[in-house]
């Protein structure tokens, strides 16, 4: 079927075939939905939007505040507090921030089906208006290119910039989702928002971007977990891992299509296209200090994608690093969270480096 679609042009035919083939992959809705995941750590809500909950993990009340941009895909932004030894929140909090919030991004409900990327740009700078109107800004996987956009759209209320397994320059390398983009003809993604009444269903699209179930040794290397397959332990951590991977969020179409347009279509954030809020990104407005974490092993993601963002933006201070890991394991992988981790807080906790220290 895919030599076929890569084939097809943007036609009624190609429509026609794209929506049987979206049919097939998304197949019927049978189950009973699955549950929303648990925190492993205690939180409160200091926010609540119609797009996202704003999730306080702090242990002081001073200090600069740090907020964790989780990723709007598929799945939901438990991904950074799965389970204890597996919380990319706890590592923080165990490395020294102290004033720790995390994005929440809500399931699209129907009133949200017309939401645009812009909209999720504006409530993220709601949250850090919250915040005081600064932040260090961590963003992972989709909620990195979210996070740089930010950076670049309001420099001044972003001190530092870290990015983990993002995608920012397409052209950089072929990965998994590029070549999916592009081996798909646009009526493809259409068809898959008009199955969804003007939103992008999760539960109904696992199967086309993903396969529905894991093995239990794929779950083992995204948790880099020491507990060998079949024990008490390990069954343990796998429940909590299949729990939040079948509970999935729902997209609004236009923001889907929009993120495959112009960020996997036309790499308008690379290329210096992108408007956001009514401005064209500049990159080169990005001056905050830079720290980019990839996988070296990413199954989704080029690290060569992230790594572009070097030559993109004009920080003085950017630091690069590769963990020896697969993608999800870049916040849920045990070895991950406790060798990589701690070195970017402390980078972060550091004072940032100024003309002056450069020339120096």
């Amino acid at each position: 079927m895919w030599p076929v679609l890569a084939a097809a042009s943007v036609s009624e035919a190609a429509s026609l075939l794209a929506k049987q083939w979206a049919s097939l992959a998304v197949g019927t809705d049978d189950a009973a939905a699955a549950r929303e995941p648990h925190w492993a750590t205690a939180n409160t809500i200091a926010l609540e939007l119609k797009t996202v909950r704003l999730r306080d993990f702090s242990i002081a009340a001073n200090g600069i505040p740090t907020l964790l941009c989780a990723p709007f895909a598929l799945h939901g932004a438990a991904v950074v507090d799965l389970a204890p030894g597996h919380s990319l929140v706890a590592a923080l909090r165990k490395a020294g921030l102290k004033r720790l919030f995390v994005t929440d991004w809500r399931s699209a409900v129907d009133d949200m089906r017309f939401l645009r990327i812009d909209d999720y740009l504006a409530d993220l700078n709601v949250l850090v208006d919250e915040l005081g109107g600064a932040v260090d800004l961590i963003g992972l996987c989709q909620g990195g290119w979210l996070s740089l956009l930010y950076a670049a759209r309001f420099p001044a209320k972003v001190r530092k910039l870290v990015l983990a397994g993002a995608p920012i320059d397409i052209a950089a390398a072929p990965s998994a989702l590029t070549s999916l983009v592009e081996a798909s003809p646009p009526a493809l993604f259409q068809e898959l928002v008009a199955l969804g009444d003007g939103r992008v269903l999760g539960r109904k699209v696992q199967r086309f971007w993903g396969p529905e179930t894991v093995s239990a040794e794929d779950v083992r290397q995204m948790l880099q977990t020491p507990e060998p397959i079949g024990s008490p332990a390990f069954a343990k951590l796998e429940t909590i891992f299949r729990d939040w991977y079948a509970w999935t969020v729902d997209l609004p179409g236009p923001y889907y299509l929009e993120v495959i347009e112009k960020l996997y279509r036309r790499n308008e954030i690379a290329t210096g296209q992108f408007v956001a809020l009514g401005k064209t990104i500049d990159l080169m407005n990005v001056r905050v200090p830079l720290f980019l974490l990839a996988a070296h092993n990413d199954e989704l993601i080029a690290p060569a994608q992230l790594f572009a963002t070097e030559r993109l933006v004009r920080s003085l201070d950017v630091r690069k690093e590769t963990a020896q890991c697969r993608h999800a394991a870049l916040f849920m992988g045990k070895n991950t969270l406790d060798r990589c981790w701690p070195r970017i807080v402390g980078w972060m906790l550091a004072p940032v480096i100024t003309s002056r220290d450069a020339a120096e």
